[in-house]
């Protein structure tokens, strides 16, 4: 019937799918399956990086989960990622909608607010740092007292740094991801909505939010494991000072690595992570609810 028809048979398409999925699946297996095992592996063994690999036991998890400073770092962890997330929300999805009008002037002030996201974590942080200098700083050089401070040496002042950092740096990302759900919302409900006489604020709280709700589990997804990994640009910044008021899970994991040559319980703290944004992950997903990947037209 399909040489009738002139259409191809579709089975021979679907059998090529499989095909073309391979070098991904290789890809995800190379540098995600195959490092992780590996990880897995070494948390269980004592190496220098250097020498020899001498499985141990639990030797290396003993030695991290009865190290005082672990409960601290998972603290200053978990504060990062709630704080940084209570910043960048808000702002991103006001900029996400406010980037999705039709008016020029806001397409060319989306591509200004983008470039944060273009440079370097470690770049940003070594300019910040340069600004914030209480000597030869920023507010040192225009006089202005309320900007000579030392910032980088108490310990709130620092932490609120690097949140203002991290947020400056992602919440253009993330207000992409937002400026493309409100442009999905159709334009008739907002119409409906002007014709029964709502205002832009009644809109925006009766129509914009609950329609982004599987956009903020998105956005709020990748924010909080994606602060889980934050590492180059606090290591620059404050190396986890002063003291420990900064010092994350995953800079821990660096010290301990690569500056006291612990490559077990290094390895332990990145098992560690690995499970904490797993976790983390299939949380959101499911306060998502189980029609998650539904369409935001639900909520209409």
């Amino acid at each position: 019937m399909s040489s009738l028809t002139g259409h191809p048979p579709r089975h021979g398409s679907r059998s090529i799918l499989p095909w073309l999925a391979t070098p991904a699946l290789v890809f995800f297996l190379c540098f995600a399956v195959v490092p992780l095992v590996g990880v897995f592996v070494l948390s269980f063994t004592t190496w220098d990086g250097i020498g020899a690999i001498h499985p141990s036991g639990l030797t290396s998890w003993r030695t991290v989960l009865t190290n005082p400073g672990l409960p601290h770092a998972l603290w200053v962890t978990f504060l990062v990622m709630a704080v940084s997330w209570a910043v960048q929300t808000p702002m991103s999805i006001l900029l996400g909608t406010f980037m999705a009008g039709r008016q020029r002037y806001r397409a060319v002030l989306s591509v200004v607010y983008f470039v944060p996201l273009l440079l370097s974590s470690a770049a940003i942080a070594i300019a910040y740092k340069a600004l914030l200098d209480p000597n030869f700083g920023l507010g040192a050089g225009l006089g202005i007292d309320a900007l000579v401070k030392d910032w980088l040496g108490r310990p709130w002042l620092a932490f609120g740094v690097v949140i203002f950092v991290v947020s400056w740096q992602f919440i253009p990302f993330h207000s992409l991801i937002y400026q493309g759900g409100v442009q999905q919302i159709p334009k008739s409900m907002y119409e409906a909505a002007q014709l029964d006489g709502a205002g832009r604020i009644r809109q925006f709280f009766s129509i914009t939010l609950p329609q982004l709700k599987y956009t903020i589990i998105t956005s709020s997804t990748l924010m909080v494991v994606g602060s889980l990994t934050f590492f180059d640009l606090i290591f620059v910044l404050t190396e986890g000072g002063p003291g420990d008021a900064t010092r994350v899970l995953a800079l821990d994991m660096y010290k301990r690595g690569w500056q006291a040559s612990q490559m077990g319980p290094a390895s332990v703290i990145a098992v560690i992570l690995v499970l904490v944004g797993l976790g983390l992950a299939l949380l959101l997903r499911r306060l998502g609810g189980r029609d998650a990947g539904a369409s935001q037209l639900e909520g209409a």
